[in-house]
């Protein structure tokens, strides 16, 4: 049949795309329906990712042009503008072209044998009997029917196709919007240093961010809950002491806008001959609000659970359960504690975040967190932190000003 493949993947973002690179190599025929005409177009995040995590699923080094840049430490700007850095003895984490990066992984999983249809929207789920059998596709004005053994959704955080299938999609109180510009004549800044700017007068219920791509170029950006993202971005710069300075002279060479979700993950993404990935089914770290590689790990898992299915003809909810227990095993133990890390700078005042950034700087965290190397599993980081005794104090600082501002 021309209209069938063994597994139907809606979207060509890392998700979605890695989801169909790892069927693809167990020898599945699998569709990819993107419905842009163009992969990793429009850019939808900074592209700031972890090295370890890159390595974890196989997909680092990669190619020279896609990295822009790599980084050692960061600088968080308190809401009263004091200065805390952290360098650490070699990079963690570096960001990527994320068009380029999205190619990158759509043209390797083209490599081991996924069709994509580019330009093609999926406008509905098809159902029979209780189980989601095949997609209503949009191409080129065109509507027809694509039917599957399995459907994984990678559709990014609008989550349309996912509330089809009844499954409850990302909690829209626990969404923030994000803005980002890309910038060139920026100054002072320095390389290997991202920098984090916290404050409700910039950022409220995020934060905002300074990623240097060159010593001349970088990206800018923030999130909050409320208020116009592009207003307050206007506003951090030229008002922000230190992020104004640096951006006097700079001129802006392209603007995005993106919804994060930092609600955790959602608390079913599978039903009968369903899956959902990434940022659909919130698999977002809560506290910094990235996903990439959060999503790369769930779409390996989906994959796997995927093509047991296929192998064992069973396509059941009981059946494919298994790829929520799997990434929760994996990562559920770091999402609670991220959750209620998020929980408590979200009641925090600026004042008290001032007073916790003063006492990180006074007991020389800098110095306990140098050799750190794991930024994703952040509760187990948390817990080997939490033995040293300086860290320690920050942690129960932190705390009590949190059991202080509860009503």
């Amino acid at each position: 049949m021309e209209n069938f493949s063994d597994v139907i993947v809606i979207g060509g973002g890392p998700s979605g795309s890695f989801s169909a690179l790892n069927l693809s190599k167990k020898g599945f025929n699998v569709k990819v329906f993107e419905e842009h005409s163009e992969i990793g177009v429009p850019c939808h995040c900074a592209g700031h990712i972890s090295i370890n995590g890159l390595k974890g699923i196989g997909l680092y080094p990669l190619p020279e042009n896609i990295i822009e840049n790599t980084f050692v430490g960061a600088k968080v700007h308190s809401p009263s503008g004091a200065v805390w850095t952290v360098r650490l003895s070699k990079p963690i984490t570096c960001t990527v072209n994320r068009t380029l990066f999205d190619k990158h992984i759509a043209e390797i999983a083209q490599e081991a044998g996924a069709q994509y249809n580019l330009g093609t929207r999926v406008e509905s789920l098809v159902f029979s009997k209780g189980f989601v059998e095949g997609v209503v596709i949009n191409q080129h004005g065109k509507t027809s029917i694509f039917f599957g053994k399995i459907v994984l959704d990678a559709e990014g955080i609008s989550a349309r196709l996912l509330k089809q299938a009844l499954l409850s999609p990302p909690k829209s109180d626990k969404i923030v919007r994000g803005v980002q510009i890309e910038v060139e004549n920026v100054k002072d800044v320095e390389k290997d240093v991202v920098e984090v700017i916290l404050g409700r007068n910039y950022a409220p219920g995020f934060y905002a961010w300074l990623i240097p791509k060159s010593d001349m170029e970088a990206k800018v950006g923030l999130a909050a809950n409320t208020g116009n993202p592009r207003t307050l971005l206007q506003k951090l710069m030229c008002k922000h002491p230190a992020i104004s300075a640096k951006l006097q002279t700079a001129k802006i060479i392209r603007e995005s806008y993106h919804p994060i979700t930092l609600g955790g993950p959602i608390p079913k993404a599978y039903t009968n001959g369903f899956l959902v990935v990434g940022d659909a089914a919130s698999q977002v770290k809560p506290t910094t609000g990235g996903g990439i590689i959060l999503g790369l790990n769930c779409a390996k898992i989906a994959a796997d659970v995927a093509a047991e299915a296929i192998y064992q003809n069973n396509f059941s909810a009981d059946f494919l359960c298994s790829y929520q227990r799997s990434f929760m095993k994996m990562f559920g133990f770091d999402l609670k504690i991220m959750l209620k890390v998020r929980d408590m700078l979200d009641k925090l005042r600026d004042k008290k975040l001032d007073s916790i950034i003063s006492v990180c700087k006074k007991l020389q965290l800098n110095d306990v967190l140098k050799d750190l190397k794991e930024v994703d599993f952040q509760g187990r980081t948390l817990l080997k932190l939490a033995q040293n005794s300086k860290t320690l104090m920050a942690l129960t600082f932190f705390f009590l000003n949190y059991l202080l501002e509860k009503p």
